[in-house]
């Protein structure tokens, strides 16, 4: 039975990836670095995967209340990885550098603020939040 539900994992690993026509760059913050001509303080970057992912939202959007009388809608944002992408953590940084079907995607950067790991996961489904560009 092992060996059925391992080969039906592997091909809905090769499904999902068909379905990643975005490429992307995931980064870890790795501490800061100063220009040596302009002695301006940025963060520095290891690069921990580059390559295939998709960019989805996974519910609809939702308008939250606060107090008072604001009304705040917010869109909530996956990306998907292959399985392979290890070492991927939270606080991370993923900049999508293609896009097939969506233009508007490219230059977009997301913080990855929830990991989902599990045993037959067919794709590594990263939650995240947008950054401000």
């Amino acid at each position: 039975m092992t060996g059925m539900v391992s080969g039906i994992v592997l091909a809905g690993r090769r499904l999902a990836e068909r379905l990643m026509d975005d490429t992307c760059i995931v980064r870890h913050q790795t501490g800061l670095a100063t220009d040596p001509v302009t002695g301006v303080v940025s963060p520095a970057y290891s690069t921990v995967y580059t390559g295939p992912c998709k960019v989805q939202t996974f519910t609809n959007r939702e308008l939250l209340k606060s107090g008072g009388e604001h009304e705040f809608i917010i869109q909530r944002y996956e990306v998907h990885l292959p399985i392979a992408a290890v070492g991927v953590r939270t606080n991370d940084e993923a900049t999508v550098t293609a896009s097939l079907n969506d233009p508007d995607l490219v230059g977009r950067v997301y913080r990855i603020v929830g990991l989902s790991n599990k045993s037959q996961a067919t794709a590594r489904r990263l939650a995240v939040e947008e950054m401000p560009s």
